[in-house]
């Protein structure tokens, strides 16, 4: 009989131990919002690309060649293909577009929510439609230092994706100021990398094939972001 309520005993503390244990294995849920501001004078910005992820994954690299998902964005102005990879790479937890174009003196924003176990990083990234290849973006941000109120700003340089030639050519630029074609699979950039890019000619600079005026000429830096961690 001593025996019984001994180990009777010993499975009652073996249970109360498990709502303890339970707890330490939920899932914590952090919640950001992610703000662009375009600060250009003429280039609307495409719809933005942000994606949580862990310290494996990287949206670019300068003087790398960048990747399909990435010249989609940077041609064409779409940010689906980037999206679409946290269905196919596992160091990406979440991905969600902006809300539609932002246009210049105007920002927009979104709303993340993760689990910092999975994924601490982020990425982001929107194309200049009024160019052939310029995007701006920033990849693997870290979000671990963030309190519950703090804000997180800097500024994003404009970068070239290096997989279009810079003719300024109106059938290459998909914004208002060309109308032409966005993603081209054919690299024709010599360089093959992402740079920092280097600005736009413009006709009124003297390259009388370009489709730009001096209006849509950019200074660094592009645009500014903004992450406020609100849970």
């Amino acid at each position: 009989m001593k025996f019984r309520l001994l180990f009777i005993a010993a499975s009652v503390g073996v249970l109360a131990g498990c709502p303890s244990d339970n707890n330490d294995a939920k899932t914590q849920s952090y919640r950001y919002d992610v703000q662009v501001s375009n600060l250009t004078a003429n280039q609307p910005l495409s719809p933005l690309a942000v994606m949580a992820h862990n310290r494996n994954y990287q949206l670019f690299q300068v003087g790398q060649p960048s990747s399909v998902e990435l010249e989609h964005l940077a041609e064409g102005g779409s940010n689906a293909e980037l999206i679409a990879l946290m269905d196919s790479d596992d160091n990406i937890t979440h991905a969600t577009s902006g809300n539609g174009l932002i246009l210049p003196g105007q920002s927009d924003q979104v709303t993340i929510t993760i689990d910092p176990k999975q994924s601490g990083y982020l990425s982001v990234a929107s194309m200049l439609v009024n160019t052939n290849d310029a995007f701006v973006g920033e990849t693997g941000l870290s979000l671990k230092n963030l309190s519950v109120g703090e804000s997180y700003e800097m500024s994003m340089n404009v970068w070239d994706s290096g997989t279009e030639l810079n003719d300024e050519l109106a059938a290459a630029i998909p914004g208002p100021a060309g109308g032409g074609e966005g993603f081209n699979a054919e690299r024709n950039d010599t360089s093959d990398a992402v740079s920092f890019h280097a600005g736009i000619i413009s006709q009124d600079d003297g390259l009388t094939q370009s489709a730009l005026s001096a209006n849509h000429r950019f200074l660094n830096p592009g645009a500014k972001l903004t992450i406020t961690r609100v849970e």
